[in-house]
């Protein structure tokens, strides 16, 4: 703490014990408003200057102004802010002296009538004023607000009071989510939960977090996705599942990377990429259309039309119309290798051909996706959870969804031979001797679920913080992550 602050803290400090030595409780156990900020200013809107009403309200929330020796005080509630008039004639000695030790950022409670001053501000003119959460640290300067974009992080609570629009963001991240719900409840989806301790890594390719169970005396694994366990249901007859829920990925920080983030899962019975290939599209334009209004929205000055056709293409494709490099024609791994050094692209530390083709996609092409694009049929080798495709069996039914840039989800005609799934599995596992991280686990019990019978099944799943980014134009997913990881403060 700054010696300024230091300052602020000890003043404060003193003020509260002023109101404690007068038997006044600052913290009390309750405080219950009738009318909010926001409810007043419409109701009121047509409220000529300089008239009073007879109508009595309670309101609470933050001061965030104190003018005139507590004459004039903004508040700030969770719906927006009112005018508080404060008049010796209206208040009781005790609610004045209760004045005196007001401090921008204490939170009151006020009970008046309402009025519109003479200059046009409507206000509640206090017959009764409380304190009743006394702020010990300061706010922001008002003008500049908390604008370290370290501290704003770290203490997210002080960033939601003085910055509506980071507060904004979030209501709408909240908004997102609900509206994800509302889709997959509309179109016979049922919300399930699956656990997050798993003692085998799977459902997709990252590194992940440890931890360890002292009664079982295990390891555990926290969930990198929730793909396995979704599967088991639909075996167990649950043909329309979802979850969302915290994915746990122990790789790197960016700006659409965050160490703990909320991840949606869908699986369809009887369906396949195709029909996925409809789903994600129709989710993303009833989200936008229920949080915004508009399926046309504007990222980092680009317009995108969410409402048109995703356009579809192949990865293969998309990384010969970038580059102009055939990968197809490459036909061992040494000479994808030297195809992605040709185009400037290093691709020693790869071990398959999949992994060769998806790190040139990633440094050529990813970025110019910028319109809603479906990159379909993916390389068999980097996808071990889809079928193989129906008329390329170098490719599997895998497709991501691209807008602004940025991966939005995946989607896949799901794998059911539980005999071609043991063989991907085991092939994952040698991935990994040979120094692949990230390659997935062998999950015998899985297999024994395919082995019961699996469906064709499509399955599907989205980042939620990125959707967020995406809806909102956050510049990063830490605006859209309420507390997002980071580095440890020295």
């Amino acid at each position: 703490m700054s010696g300024e602050s230091t300052i602020y803290r000890d003043s404060r400090l003193a003020k509260l014990n002023a109101l404690e030595e007068k038997g006044y409780n600052p913290y009390p156990y309750r405080f219950q408003p009738n009318a909010f900020a926001a409810d007043l200013q419409d109701k009121y809107k047509e409220l000529e200057a300089g008239t009073d009403t007879e109508d009595r309200v309670t309101v609470a929330g933050r001061a965030m102004a104190v003018r005139n020796s507590g004459m004039f005080i903004d508040l700030k509630d969770a719906s927006g802010k009112i005018q508080v008039f404060c008049h010796k004639n209206h208040l009781s000695e005790d609610d004045l002296g209760l004045l005196k030790n007001l401090d921008v950022g204490d939170i009151i409670g006020v009970s008046g009538y309402v009025r519109r001053t003479p200059r046009g501000e409507l206000s509640i003119a206090a017959e009764k004023f409380d304190i009743i959460s006394k702020s010990l640290q300061p706010l922001p300067e008002k003008f500049h607000g908390l604008t370290d974009i370290d501290a704003r992080y770290r203490q997210r609570y002080v960033d939601f009071i003085v910055n509506d629009d980071a507060k904004a963001i979030f209501e709408k991240r909240c908004q997102i989510t609900s509206a994800i719900r509302r889709y997959f409840e509309e179109n016979g989806f049922l919300e399930v939960e699956t656990p997050m301790l798993h003692p085998i890594m799977g459902g997709a390719n990252a590194k992940p977090f440890i931890t360890h169970h002292n009664t079982l005396d295990m390891d555990l694994y926290l969930r990198i996705a929730p793909e396995l366990y979704l599967k088991r249901l639909v075996v167990g007859g649950f043909d329309r599942v979802f979850e969302i829920g915290r994915n746990f990925r122990n790789e790197g920080i960016d700006k659409s990377h965050n160490p703990e983030f909320t991840a949606l899962e869908a699986y369809q019975a009887y369906a396949d990429y195709n029909d996925m290939a409809e789903l994600i599209p129709n989710l993303i334009r009833y989200v936008a259309q229920k949080v915004l209004g508009t399926t046309i929205i504007s990222f980092n000055g680009k317009e995108i039309d969410l409402g048109q056709p995703f356009v579809k293409k192949s990865m293969l494709e998309l990384v010969k119309e970038y580059t102009g490099a055939d990968f197809m024609a490459a036909q061992t791994l040494d000479e994808a290798k030297a195809m992605a050094s040709a185009i400037g692209i290093d691709a020693s530390d790869c071990i398959s051909w999949g992994k060769v083709v998806s790190e040139v996609f990633d440094a050529r092409v990813e970025e110019h996706l910028i319109q809603p694009t479906l990159v379909m049929d993916m390389p068999r080798d980097i996808s071990p959870l889809a079928k193989t495709h129906r008329s390329n069996p170098r490719l599997v039914e895998h497709f991501d969804a691209y807008v602004a840039g940025m991966e939005m989800g995946c989607a896949y005609s799901e794998l059911s031979n539980p005999l071609e799934q043991r063989a991907r599995f085991e092939a994952q596992c040698a991935d990994r001797e040979a120094g692949d991280e990230e390659a997935q686990m062998l999950d015998e019990d899985f297999i024994n679920a395919l082995e019961i019978g699996f469906p064709p099944t499509g399955g599907m799943g989205m980042g939620i913080d990125r959707l967020a980014i995406l809806l909102t134009g956050a510049e990063t997913i830490r605006d859209v992550i309420a507390f997002p990881t980071l580095r440890k403060k020295d």
